[in-house]
């Protein structure tokens, strides 16, 4: 179905910041019109929340060499109950996508396989080893949407700033994983007394710092579209704040892990708990919120990271970095919004707008001719979330037991319904 009218809905616009009561027309895969008020013909709503679908940047999928942690098919299904409409994925794939041949596997594949858009990044240097620089041109020819090497931090700023300078050219994005590598290598938690504690092995939140303000000095140097992927530390939010306020191309992203937990979660070494960047302190967290509301971060992200129960049951140190967050996604994000901190605008603008309009994207908004890319939830249902339940592969949450509120109703994709929370399942 790709016509239909969606009507008594609570009308969430990221770009107006408005929430009405009101209706919204689909024709032909997009939006054709939208109303206040009450129309006696169309599907009911009941008074649940229609939003854009979240463009989520920053999703890993396992596929090509990891299948068994996360594949196309089950990564489109947690995206779809999740609310996810368009997945950026990453290239820090076992097989890593550096080359045309492999961006062109992974389309094909994300195409016949997922139930929702799909939008690839593409290494930024060949097997993100931070030595040479990959085909960029070539690639984005292919499809890619951006250009990074997840959290394999390249070392030799020479070798970075060719690669700015060179994307800048031809107006590519580059995303970069802001950490000074040496400090931050083998880190599993954040210093501090909690860590010490623990005997943990901890990172100083300083090595944020030290790598972003790395970074902007070279996008000042060189002018190139940069995209901090985590910011997790009030520490470097100074330094993000001058590098916009200089009119440098600079947007940053913050995982919504780090903007509703904190390090004391990591508890008695409980390894779903652990991600990269760690976990921070309750005062970073609160720095994160303030910051999302203010706008100086533009984006939230799952940093969706599958990983096997093996890789997972291991000693806290030794464990695998990364939790899984295409499902939990927005009933995470709807706990600032239960906790007044900030409004469903201005969590969909962080979810959808800005995420769409960072990689040029028609989606992530409520108007006359976008897509039809839609959510339809109830942000006030309770419930216990079960791991066992998610649609992913892997089942690394750490919000396995926890209360959550906000369920996902539907779920389409240019107007094409892709989840129904009646069948209890993603198509």
């Amino acid at each position: 179905m790709t016509n239909a009218l969606l009507r008594n809905a609570r009308l969430i616009d990221p770009e107006a910041g408005t929430e009405t009561l009101g209706w919204l027309r689909i024709e032909a895969g997009r939006i054709a019109e939208i109303g206040e008020g009450t129309r006696a013909a169309g599907i009911d709503c009941n008074g649940a929340c229609l939003a854009p679908g979240i463009v989520d940047i920053g999703v890993k999928v396992g596929e090509p060499g990891e299948r068994h942690k996360e594949s196309f098919r089950t990564a489109g299904r947690a995206a779809a109950a999740g609310g996810v409409t368009t997945m950026v994925t990453r290239p820090d794939t076992a097989t890593p996508i550096d080359t045309p041949e492999v961006l062109e596997f992974v389309i094909r594949r994300a195409r016949d396989d997922a139930a929702v858009k799909v939008k690839p990044m593409a290494a930024l240097t060949r097997a993100r080893q931070g030595r040479e620089m990959t085909e960029i041109g070539f690639l984005m020819d292919a499809g890619a949407v951006a250009f990074t090497d997840g959290d394999a931090v390249c070392s030799d700023a020479r070798v970075l700033s060719r690669c700015m300078t060179y994307a800048r050219s031809l107006g590519a994005l580059i995303i970069a994983h802001p950490q000074e590598p040496v400090l931050s290598s083998g880190g599993a938690a954040t210093s501090g007394k909690f860590a010490s504690l623990r005997g943990l092995p901890a990172v100083s939140p300083m090595a944020e710092r030290m790598g972003l303000e790395r970074d902007l000095a070279l996008v000042e140097m060189t002018g190139a579209r940069y995209h901090a992927d985590q910011i997790t530390t009030a520490a470097a939010l100074p330094a993000l704040a001058r590098a916009k306020a200089a009119g440098l191309d600079v947007t940053a992203g913050v995982s919504i892990h780090h903007l509703t937990l904190n390090a004391l979660d990591v508890g008695d070494y409980r390894t779903f708990f652990k991600v990269k960047p760690p976990l921070r302190d309750e005062d970073d967290r609160l720095a994160m919120v303030e910051a999302v509301k203010s706008g100086l971060i533009d984006i939230i992200c799952s940093m969706h990271t599958p990983q096997d129960e093996e890789s997972k049951r291991l000693p806290f140190e030794a464990a695998a970095s990364g939790a899984v967050g295409l499902e939990t996604l927005l009933p995470a994000a709807l706990r600032l919004y239960h906790a007044e901190a900030l409004s469903l605008p201005e969590l969909f603008r962080a979810l959808a707008l800005n995420p769409a309009r960072r990689l040029g994207l028609e989606s992530g908004r409520l108007s006359v001719g976008a897509p039809a890319d839609l959510v339809l939830f109830d942000p006030d249902v309770p419930y216990i979330l079960d791991r066992f339940g998610l649609h992913s592969k892997s089942k690394n949450t750490p919000f396995d037991g926890k209360r959550m509120q906000g369920r996902v109703l539907h779920t389409w994709v240019n107007g094409a319904v892709v989840y129904d929370r009646r069948q209890e399942t993603a198509v």
